[in-house]
């Protein structure tokens, strides 16, 4: 154990050398497919195109990235599993590498190169597991590879399964010790009432302690075909905002949101301490 920490502290110093920043992009089902709910190619290659030119600017980014069980349905189609979770494990072990396909070949494009890591829940508790995980996402970063996370469905059970990628994306910012954690979705970024209501306005910053979960009601959480809503978001937000991380919640569909953001430009809602 003390071998993985010394090695961690030593990849940690000269990764800081290489990037100026390292930042945590979770990127939404709702962001990446249409009304058919199938994936659409111009939203990774708008994502990709953004992330690559960061990494021109010196920022590492590592990609969490829902849409393999979209993937996976639109390979297979309806399913005769009735169960829901063995039909989730199939759709998702027949899309990953689909998708992966997807964001390899679109990372080549920029002369770039790209990783898969998967995990459970479990393989973030403290321990050998955790330090193994740290050593992959620094050296993956290191080699100057973008790393694109997403959960194990395939094995995960319920014990060990995120509530949705929101969470998983928060736990990497904390282990990474990252910059910034941009959470992608379908709206602008957290409303005081529904988003398509004229009346609702636009919370640009919220407090760890500030009690807006008020606003989330039925109407207001994202109703999308993944696991994870504006409540999760939320909370996800201020626990890694608590950690010294500012948190963005903002619309993955608009062009160069990660970049705005990155540069500074008051774009969705910060979630800070």
């Amino acid at each position: 154990m003390l071998r993985l920490i010394e090695r961690f502290s030593w990849e940690k110093k000269t990764t800081s050398l290489v990037y100026k920043k390292r930042i945590v992009v979770k990127v939404g089902t709702s962001v990446m497919v249409n009304r058919n709910n199938r994936i659409m190619q111009h939203a990774l290659n708008k994502l990709v195109d953004q992330v690559a030119r960061l990494y021109e600017d010196n920022v590492m980014t590592v990609l969490v990235s829902s849409g393999s069980v979209n993937a996976g349905r639109e390979v297979l189609g309806d399913s005769v599993i009735e169960d829901s979770s063995q039909r989730r494990q199939v759709y998702s072990a027949i899309g990953q590498p689909r998708l992966m396909r997807h964001y390899y070949t679109l990372f080549q494009s920029y002369g770039m190169r790209c990783a898969q890591v998967l995990a459970t829940k479990r393989d973030f508790n403290q321990g050998e597991h955790r330090m193994n995980m740290v050593n992959c996402y620094e050296g993956l970063m290191r080699e100057g590879v973008i790393p694109i996370a997403n959960e194990d469905d395939a094995v995960s059970i319920s014990h060990s399964m995120f509530s949705d990628n929101d969470e998983l994306a928060g736990l990497i910012a904390e282990l990474i010790q990252a910059d910034m954690l941009i959470i992608l979705t379908d709206t602008d970024g957290f409303f005081n009432g529904h988003p398509a209501d004229e009346n609702s306005r636009l919370i640009r910053e919220i407090k760890v302690d500030e009690h807006v979960e008020q606003y989330v009601t039925k109407a207001n959480k994202c109703q999308t075909s993944g696991r994870g809503g504006m409540e999760s978001k939320l909370k996800v937000a201020k626990a890694t905002a608590a950690k010294q991380i500012p948190t963005y919640i903002a619309n993955g569909k608009t062009d160069h949101v990660v970049l705005d953001i990155v540069r500074g430009k008051a774009v969705g809602t910060k979630i800070t301490v």
